[in-house]
């Protein structure tokens, strides 16, 4: 507490003055707890549980970024350092592009915290992109061991932890973490830097959360580890890089909850995959608003997520890049970077996550005859069984959310929603690769994306939605005839990338494969 008058040192004293000095004195006393003049500070008393949350800030440029993360430590203002972390955490970034995901659970001493830093071993990232022969080229670039002083991590402003519970989201900048000269290069000359560089803030929860600036969790893909029908919730496993051991969430359900595939907690088993949305609670577990099964059968069941690379509609056989990997193939060690599945008797779907498609002013629909490379999906399959080609059969393939980044050309108004025109860069995933023959459609201006917003999107964007501003935009993108259309359900500021001054040369290993008439290589660089 802050007095506003100090005891008096004059050798001067009449009861006059006394009195005016007890009488301020007992106002001070009796109103610091409505005085604007200086906040309280705040008190410290034994720990916090602090609940981490991953996120990353990345734009269209790589497609997926790994590391294996050693260390993660707090300093406070004294000078104390806690750890965080006792195991190497695998953890993949650009699938948490403007969105969140529940990560750690730790408790630490309360305390003002004014430094954080962090070790990194194996870090890596892949880009895809087309080859002048009209080919595939899936290149990883990969620091073996990361130099500590290459590993950064900001605190915006200090950590003051107090309270029971509070939560964190450690944030990467993928734009700051990495560079490179090129992705492809036919003389295979390269050079590139790997910098991981983190934000690590307070994440606010809101009681309803709206967005995953408050808490709200989308699309979140784990595989059923537990179920306790009794208290309405089970614990699923998240799918972890590096084979490394599966971090572990709580899910509980209410009379809220929505299902999908199933119709209630009790049709979930033990490895049943699934994906789902939620609110983050203040002891680090979720209420499952949505839960959604894809796939009820649980044999050798695997999924992968991420975009399709490649697709021939005459075969039919598409090529899935994974992004996120879990279940059979994984378990086993089958699991590639990409992966030819046979799409031939599948079961196309479309997330459940967004209720406004049937108010769209287009037809959202998602099947054999309208898919296309660029589009993010899930993928289920069950084993290697041989059918016409063989590679593994796709059970079910579902139209999944995605962030794009591009710059806004133009708006107009259809009916309740604002169609903004957008175009994408030149390396993003739908320019580079929806040009390809073989497709059963191909796009007519492939760097062009209509996105839809409506008054339930959520503008996190500082920068206005007006021409010549560049934002992200997550949503589900839908092949219309040939033109790109994406149903928007949040907006937040672009991000620019960064050049670096520290590329290197790495030194290169490439395989090969085929799918259709096209040429698919892997090429993994490491240094």
């Amino acid at each position: 507490m802050k007095y506003l008058v100090s005891p008096s040192r004059s050798v001067v004293s009449t009861t006059f003055f006394l009195t005016i000095l007890i009488g301020l004195a007992t106002l001070a006393t009796t109103g610091c707890g409505t005085s604007s003049t200086s906040p309280q500070e705040p008190v410290f008393s034994g720990n916090t549980s602090l609940h981490f949350v991953l996120s990353s800030a990345a734009d269209d440029r790589f497609n997926r970024f790994d590391l294996d993360l050693q260390s993660l430590t707090l300093t406070d203002q004294a000078g104390k350092k806690v750890y965080l972390i006792s195991a190497d955490q695998g953890l993949e970034f650009i699938h948490v592009n403007s969105a969140i995901e529940p990560w750690l659970n730790v408790d630490i001493p309360q305390q003002i915290y004014t430094e954080a830093s962090a070790t990194v071993g194996t870090a890596e990232f892949s880009c895809v992109t087309r080859t002048p022969t009209g080919g595939i080229d899936v290149s990883t670039f990969a620091y073996g061991q990361t130099p500590n002083e290459d590993v950064t991590v900001n605190l915006p402003s200090p950590l003051t932890i107090t309270g029971k519970n509070m939560a964190l989201v450690l944030e990467l900048q993928v734009s700051k973490s990495a560079d490179l000269s090129s992705c492809y290069n036919q003389d295979n000359q390269y050079t590139y830097s790997i910098s991981p560089t983190f934000d690590l803030m307070p994440l606010n929860l809101a009681s309803s959360p709206s967005n995953s600036s408050n808490g709200k969790v989308s699309a979140l893909d784990g595989e059923v580890t537990s179920i306790d029908t009794a208290a309405n919730s089970f614990q699923i496993a998240l799918p972890q890089d590096f084979y490394f051991d599966p971090i572990s969430v709580q899910i509980k359900t209410d009379s809220n909850t929505i299902y999908q595939g199933v119709g209630s907690i009790s049709d979930l088993s033990v490895g049943s995959l699934l994906d789902l949305d939620g609110k983050l609670q203040a002891d680090g577990s979720l209420i499952a608003t949505r839960i959604a099964v894809p796939d009820t059968d649980t044999s050798n069941l695997s999924m992968q997520t991420g975009p399709i690379i490649q697709n021939n509609g005459s075969e039919p056989l598409l090529l899935a890049f994974g992004r996120r990997q879990q279940g059979y193939f994984y378990d086993t060690q089958r699991a590639g970077i990409w992966t030819p599945f046979d799409y031939g008797s599948s079961l196309f779907q479309i997330s459940g996550q967004f209720p406004n498609l049937q108010d769209l002013p287009f037809v959202a629909s998602f099947n054999a005859t309208n898919i296309v490379d660029g589009q993010n999906v899930y993928v289920t399959t069950h084993s290697q069984t041989v059918t016409s080609h063989p590679y593994p059969q796709a059970a079910s393939i579902t139209l999944f959310p995605q962030t794009i980044t591009g710059s806004v050309v133009a708006s107009s108004q259809i009916g309740t929603f604002t169609e903004y025109t957008v175009t994408l860069a030149p390396d993003a995933l739908f320019p580079t690769l929806a040009v390809q023959s073989g497709q059963p459609t191909r796009l007519d201006n492939p760097d062009i994306v209509n996105v839809y917003v409506d008054a339930n999107t959520q503008k996190l964007n500082t920068s206005s939605l007006v021409p010549g501003n560049t934002l992200r935009f997550y949503g589900l993108v839908f092949n219309d005839n040939g033109t790109l259309r994406m149903d928007c359900a949040e907006v937040r500021d672009g991000v620019a990338s960064s050049s670096s001054n520290n590329l290197k040369p790495g030194y290169a290993q490439t395989t090969g494969g085929r799918t259709g008439s096209n040429a698919v290589t892997t090429t993994v660089r490491s240094r």
